[in-house]
């Protein structure tokens, strides 16, 4: 058995669910319009960019998961899964994920995306574990902020070696699919990295390293 760990948005599923998860709120009338659809559409550029302030992307978007309650949490999150997410789902991606099971492979989703968006996600594609950033409770109800380090660039890199632990894989005997630059720490610390439809500064990587360039559109 060996270790194939892949990203979620844009790679996975044919979209960002965290800026999807954003818009559809909007458009449920659950936040304010206009100030959330302008901030959420302008972290995304930054996350597009290279550019994005975690920190304070974090606290944005996290502000509905402490506001909200959690049954209209629940019921929103169920919708989204029925309409947004249904409308990326790759084929192509759930038979990539079906020849690694055949092949006896362990799958790893990590995201930078919280648990809260994409658990139900990576529940619908079957893998076996997943790293997200997480938002901290308290009982029921969340708070605003996360625990520990958000896996975002190098943190999913600090988030796997934590996870890694006690367990006999190894990094570099592993496979990483991922579309985005953000990745590239760990796409340079898995023995087998690949691009999927990647943004241009991936493929630019991925084409001078003589990396795997797949499409799963």
């Amino acid at each position: 058995m060996t270790l194939a760990i892949f990203d979620l948005d844009n790679t996975l599923i044919a979209g960002d669910s965290d800026h999807g998860w954003g818009q559809f709120l909007v458009e449920e009338g659950a936040v304010d319009a206009g100030h959330y659809r302008a901030m959420n559409d302008q972290f995304y550029r930054d996350y597009e960019n290279g550019c994005l302030d975690m920190d304070a992307y974090l606290r944005f978007s996290l502000e509905p998961l402490r506001d909200l309650p959690p049954a209209r949490l629940a019921e929103l999150r169920a919708r989204f899964m029925e309409t947004v997410i249904a409308s990326m789902w790759l084929p192509q991606a759930e038979a990539l994920l079906e020849k690694h099971r055949a092949a006896g492979d362990f799958l790893l989703v990590v995201t930078s995306t919280n648990r809260f968006i994409v658990e139900p996600i990576c529940q619908r594609l079957g893998v076996d574990d997943l790293i997200a950033t997480e938002p901290e409770k308290v009982g029921e109800r969340y708070t605003g902020r996360i625990v520990g380090v958000p896996s975002f660039r190098e943190g999913k890199v600090t988030r796997m070696a934590d996870w890694l632990q006690n367990r006999d894989w190894r990094l570099a005997d592993a496979s990483f699919y991922s579309d985005s630059i953000n990745d590239l720490p760990l796409l340079e610390a898995v023995g087998h990295p690949v691009a999927v439809d990647p943004d241009d500064a991936l493929r630019a990587v991925a084409s001078e390293r003589g990396w795997d360039i797949i499409s799963l559109r």
